[in-house]
């Protein structure tokens, strides 16, 4: 029998990770690789750049980031009595923003797949004084909770990493209530040519260099750039 945890309504059983056998591929940053491989390769990425996941973001964007931020928030319209969820919530930034537009009736719940990134997370948010959430590590291909749990389902920056986003999308669409809002923060090339050649030269050149100056990661930054 499947255990269920109750917390203000939602329902989700513990987090089950599952692996399929497949040698279909699948991309990573640029490269093609087997399917099943892509789950660890992420996670030892961000078990990396944990420490300075942060720091990097601003310095990437140019602290950019926590504008586009905060106008999704803004657009979620989010009431005292909503229920949040964020996947691939990294180290917080979201529930910091949407938690405190809470009552005591709301709900945020902070989830990543990398227990690392949760945990790093929940310790800044608590930090900051915000504690009305949870934190739940699950996967976005196989969410846990029940069909129209959420007012909110946000993932910032986190969609890229996932490995079947049709899938992870599908389960994201059952879990949010009818009228409910997903919001999705993402990057995309720009189109005009001149600015996608500086574009592509920062991405690829300045980014990884970076994160070997702040983290001793360039790979990592190859990767996440």
């Amino acid at each position: 029998m499947k255990s269920i945890i109750t917390h203000h309504g939602l329902k989700y059983a513990p987090l089950k990770m599952n692996v399929k056998n497949s040698k279909t591929k699948t991309h990573f940053g640029f490269q093609q690789i087997n399917t099943e491989d892509k789950s660890e390769k992420v996670r030892k990425i961000f078990d990396n750049v944990v420490e300075g996941y942060d720091l990097m973001n601003d310095l990437m964007s140019f602290g950019i980031h926590r504008i586009w931020k905060r106008i999704a928030v803004e657009m979620s319209e989010i009431r005292p009595d909503s229920s949040l969820l964020d996947l691939a919530g990294g180290t917080g930034d979201m529930i910091k923003l949407m938690a405190p537009r809470l009552n005591h009736e709301g709900t945020a719940i902070l989830s990543d797949i990398n227990e690392k990134m949760l945990v790093s997370g929940r310790d800044k948010l608590i930090d900051s004084g915000i504690s009305n959430f949870l934190s739940v590590q699950i996967d976005a291909q196989t969410l846990p909770f029940t069909q129209d749990s959420f007012d909110v389902i946000s993932i910032a920056f986190g969609l890229r990493n996932v490995t079947d986003k049709k899938r992870a999308l599908n389960s994201i669409l059952d879990c949010l209530k009818p009228g409910g809002k997903l919001l999705v923060l993402e990057f995309s090339k720009p189109t005009n040519e001149i600015l996608r050649e500086i574009y592509d030269f920062y991405s690829f050149e300045i980014i990884p260099k970076l994160g070997e100056i702040v983290l001793s990661s360039e790979e990592s930054y190859r990767y996440l750039a």
